[in-house]
C-alpha cells in the first residue's frame, strides 16, 4: 500500500511540502484549522476587487530563490509581477526616503562624515560577509555600537530592534539575525497577479490534481504514536492512522498536540520565545499619502502607536481594488498586549493621531471599512548561540517531523524560507522512510 503521511497547516511551507511529498508517490492529506490554504500569507478579497489583500502584508524579495523556484516548477512563473516602491524613515517630525545608497547619503539622521562612512562600511561588511555563525556569538546592540558606533546604531538599528521585538527582547537579538536580513534583501519587490490568495488556491489546485487530500476547517487535537509504528491523529473525534506527519505550525501548538515528545524536546520547544501581531487594514476612498511612498519606518520612540504604515496601493495600483486605497498599519507586540483586545473601532480611534502625523489632513471620513488580523506567533526571538536552540525537524518521535519558521534562522520568517524549510523536511522524510 502506499505510505501516507499527514502535513499539519496548509501555508506555504505545508503545501511545498505536500507537493514533493505527492511527487514521490506518497499518500498525502493536508490538515488545515483555518478555512482556507495560505497561512500567514492568507489574504481576502471584497466583491468589487479583482485582487486579494493579504491579512498580513507580504512581498517576496528578487532574491527569494526557494519560492520563485518554486513558483517556476508550477509553471506559474509568468505571474510574478516585480516593482520598485520606496520606502522612508522618520527623523525629527519629516520622512526622508532610504531605500538606495543615495537615499542613505543623503538622509540627516546620521550627520555627516565618519557616521555615513561607518555605515555604508559596515553595510557593506554584512552584504558581502558569509561566516554567520560567528555573529551569533554576539547582540545586534553590542555589535553595532562597537563596529558602526553610537549614533549609527541608535539612529538606525535600534528603533528597528525595539519595534519588532520590544522593550523586553530587543538587548537580546544576536547579530546573525540582522546579518541574514541585510545579506539577501533587494529593493525590488514582488507579488502574485491577483494577491497571495490567488497563489495560494492555484498552488492547493495543483495538489488536488496529484491526488492531495486537502480537508479545510479540521484542527488537528492530538498525534499519537500507536504500537504498529504508525501515527495516530484525533481529527473529529475519530483517529486516523499514518505512517508519518509533518507538522508545520507554531512550537507551541506542536507542544500543545504532541504531549507524548520526550522532556526535553517539548521544554526546548515551549523556551522558543516569540512575538506576535496586530494588523489593521483600512480600505480608503482616496489617497493617504500624495508623495507615493509605500513604507513608512517609525521608531517607538517617536510616539506613534504603530510601528510602521504600509499604503499597499503605492504598490499595487487602487485599481486592482475597485478604486479602493489599502493601508497596512502594524505592530508587533508581545502576547497579551491590550490591542488584541479592542474592536477595529477601538483600534483606528488609537491610530488616528498617528495617521494624522503622516496627513495632517487624514479624517475618519475617509475610511470605507476597516479590518484587524492578529496572531501570537509573527516573529522568532533570536538570542545568542541561537542555533542551539532550533528545534530538529525530525523528532524524538518516530515518524512525527517537525518544520516552522522558527527553524529557518538566520533567515526571517517569510515564504521564501517557509518553502524551503517545508522541501528540506521532506528529504529527511524520504530518507527515513
Amino acid at each position: 500500500m502506499d505510505q501516507r503521511v499527514a502535513v499539519i497547516g496548509a501555508g506555504l511551507g505545508g503545501m511545498a511540502a505536500a507537493y514533493d511529498l505527492a511527487k514521490a508517490g506518497k499518500d498525502v492529506t493536508i490538515f488545515e484549522a483555518a478555512g482556507h490554504v495560505g497561512g500567514l500569507a492568507a489574504g481576502f478579497k471584497e466583491p468589487h476587487w479583482g485582487w486579494t489583500v493579504e491579512k498580513f502584508y507580504h512581498h517576496w524579495f528578487a532574491s527569494d530563490s526557494h519560492m520563485l523556484g518554486l513558483i517556476k516548477e508550477l509553471g506559474l512563473d509568468d505571474q510574478v509581477l516585480f516593482l520598485r516602491p520606496y520606502t522612508v524613515m522618520y527623523y525629527k517630525g519629516k520622512f526622508y526616503p532610504f531605500d538606495s545608497i543615495l537615499a542613505a547619503l543623503l538622509y540627516p539622521g546620521l550627520g555627516w562624515g565618519i557616521n555615513k562612512i561607518r555605515f555604508g562600511l559596515v553595510g557593506l561588511f554584512l552584504r558581502l560577509s558569509t561566516n554567520w555563525k560567528v555573529l551569533e556569538t554576539t547582540t545586534v546592540d553590542a555589535w553595532m555600537r562597537k563596529w558602526a558606533g553610537k549614533k549609527v546604531y541608535e539612529q538606525m538599528w535600534e528603533p528597528m530592534l525595539i519595534g519588532k521585538f520590544g522593550e523586553t527582547f530587543s538587548s537580546q537579538v544576536n547579530m546573525a539575525w540582522l546579518w541574514a536580513r541585510l545579506h539577501v534583501r533587494t529593493t525590488q519587490l514582488g507579488t502574485f497577479k491577483g494577491g497571495f490568495q490567488r497563489f495560494a488556491d492555484l498552488f492547493a489546485e495543483r495538489l488536488q490534481e496529484m491526488g492531495v487530500t486537502i480537508e479545510l476547517n479540521t484542527p488537528i487535537v492530538s498525534v499519537q504514536p500507536s504500537d504498529s509504528s504508525r501515527l495516530g491523529l484525533q481529527v473529529n473525534g475519530e483517529k486516523r492512522m499514518f505512517d508519518q506527519c509533518l507538522v508545520t505550525t507554531s512550537p507551541a501548538l506542536l507542544a500543545k498536540i504532541a504531549p507524548s515528545l520526550p522532556e526535553d524536546y517539548l521544554k526546548g520547544l515551549l523556551a522558543l520565545k516569540s512575538m506576535g501581531a496586530v494588523v489593521m487594514i483600512l480600505s480608503l476612498n482616496q489617497p493617504l499619502s500624495t508623495d507615493g511612498y509605500y513604507w513608512y519606518n517609525i521608531p517607538k520612540s517617536a510616539g506613534f502607536p504603530f510601528l510602521s504604515l504600509v499604503e499597499h496601493t503605492n504598490f499595487i495600483t487602487s485599481a486592482h481594488y475597485g478604486g479602493d486605497n489599502i493601508v497596512y498599519i502594524g505592530d508587533y507586540l508581545e502576547v497579551g498586549h491590550e490591542y488584541y483586545n479592542l474592536t477595529p473601532k477601538e483600534l483606528l480611534q488609537r491610530f488616528i493621531p498617528g495617521i494624522q502625523s503622516i496627513n495632517p489632513q487624514f479624517k475618519e471620513s475617509w475610511v470605507s471599512k476597516v479590518w484587524v488580523n492578529s496572531t501570537n506567533y509573527a516573529q522568532p526571538v533570536p538570542t545568542i548561540n541561537h542555533s542551539r536552540n532550533i528545534p530538529t525537524i525530525e523528532t524524538p518521535i518516530h515518524g512525527l517531523f517537525f518544520a516552522s519558521m522558527s527553524q529557518v534562522y538566520p533567515w526571517d520568517r517569510g515564504t521564501n524560507f517557509a518553502v524551503e524549510i517545508g522541501r528540506r523536511a521532506v528529504r529527511l522524510m524520504m530518507h527515513c522512510m
